[in-house]
């Protein structure tokens, strides 16, 4: 990443995130980041907060890029690729984050010398624990990949994988914190239930739900055997269990999933209509 110089085309919660991961991990130098916003007041914070170079001009960031992370409102990409066109230097690689927008969009607005990938990331980024899925463009290289997976890799976790499948990715690790932050709610709700403190409560179901995951990222064994593990024969887990599968958990956060990207493939399609436009 030595030669590397990244654009942050936008700068919100994720590009700040990204931001603070790549300086966090010394993947990158202050010197290496720059980031350009119509909002001075969040650049001029950036820029204290994280020692780079800050833009309003558009063309003088990408000008100065060989990696342009695209972190604008999917509403606008068209317009901005649009006025940025020619001030992409040949060479440069685009990763676009904006929610919907296709690769193919994104290539036909760009010359060809111009390389792009697509990412979904999810919130947890903003915690360094994030779950990103990246999908190479038809001229992306192998090297572009690695260059994607160290930005992403410095935020959280990440899978190389087809544009085909990227709703899924939405549906399942892009909309996932919602799902999990209503179970640790509930979870606290049946703490509160059978007499803990709410503080108490909310507590130990975050850290049992962070502390699950941990385990089994850290062991690489199947959630099942771990759920043996917890579970002993006429036990509370295995009570608890049965509570949940005939409350049906299992099927409904599969229709969560399904209902999710369903809803990412309507969306995008929308989006590729407004962008063939």
């Amino acid at each position: 990443m030595e030669a590397t110089r990244i654009g942050m085309l936008g700068a919100g919660n994720m590009a700040t995130a990204l931001i603070r991961g790549l300086l966090d991990s010394k993947s990158v130098q202050p010197s290496q980041i720059r980031a350009s916003d119509v909002r001075k007041e969040r650049l001029s914070e950036i820029g204290a907060e994280y020692g780079i170079v800050t833009h309003t001009d558009n063309h003088e960031l990408v000008a100065w890029a060989n990696v342009v992370l695209i972190a604008v409102k999917p509403q606008v990409v068209d317009r901005v690729l649009d006025q940025l066109a020619s001030s992409f230097k040949p060479g440069t690689f685009i990763v676009s984050i904006a929610a919907g927008v296709p690769l193919e969009a994104i290539e036909r607005r760009v010359p060809e010398s111009v390389r792009v990938a697509r990412a979904m990331p999810n919130t947890a980024a903003i915690a360094l624990a994030g779950a990103t899925g990246i999908a190479p463009g038809s001229r992306a290289t192998e090297q572009d990949l690695e260059v994607a997976k160290s930005i992403f890799g410095a935020v959280g976790r990440s899978v190389v994988l087809d544009e085909t499948l990227i709703d899924a990715v939405t549906g399942l690790s892009g909309s996932g914190p919602a799902y999990v932050m209503l179970m640790i709610e509930a979870l606290a709700d049946g703490g509160v239930k059978v007499g803990l403190h709410r503080d108490t409560a909310l507590l130990l179901a975050a850290q049992t739900v962070y502390g699950s995951a941990k385990l089994l990222l850290d062991t690489g064994e199947h959630p099942g055997r771990l759920k043996d593990m917890v579970t002993s024969p006429g036990g509370t887990a295995i009570a608890g269990l049965h509570t949940l599968e005939t409350g049906g958990l299992r099927r409904t956060l599969i229709d969560a999933v399904e209902a999710a990207t369903r809803r990412a493939q309507e969306l995008g399609e929308i989006m590729a209509k407004k962008l063939a436009r």
